[in-house]
């Protein structure tokens, strides 16, 4: 397994754990009466979002062949 590929495997997981937490947040919201979604549910699903996003271009480098070495660092 690439770099990529492990990165992009760590990334599914936390996306995994971040669904899990939001689906905590509007369960509990609705448990306690909320009828409006939380904000902190709003965050989670941009920060899940990204997640996924960085984890899909992982693959696609990994995919491609191109190696770590290759990479422009520079940002």
């Amino acid at each position: 397994m690439t770099d990529f590929a492990s990165l992009a495997g760590r990334l599914e997981s936390i996306v995994e754990d971040l669904d899990e937490l939001a689906f905590d947040r509007l369960r509990t919201a609705v448990a306690d009466g909320a009828t409006a979604r939380p904000q902190s549910d709003k965050e989670l699903t941009k920060a899940r979002r990204a997640a996924e996003k960085a984890a899909h271009i992982l693959r696609a480098l990994d995919e491609s062949g191109v190696g770590v070495e290759d990479v422009d660092h520079r940002t």
